[in-house]
């Protein structure tokens, strides 16, 4: 099934617009910040969902 099929599927000209639009809302200086953001919010839920149960057994 090719993804293009898929309800809501995002394309090439989607996503190059989309970039546009967050170039122009937040500035080239922005971005890295927000995605160092991002990344470090990630990481945390991560970490928050790996923490030891009562019985000190580590969930997967």
């Amino acid at each position: 099934m090719s993804l293009y099929m898929l309800p809501l599927a995002i394309g090439p000209w989607q996503i190059a617009l989309i970039v546009i639009v967050v170039l122009l809302l937040f500035g080239g200086k922005k971005i890295p910040e927000l995605m160092r953001g991002l990344g470090s919010g990630i990481k945390e839920f991560k970490d928050a969902s790996k923490e030891e149960n009562p019985e000190g057994e580590k969930k997967e």
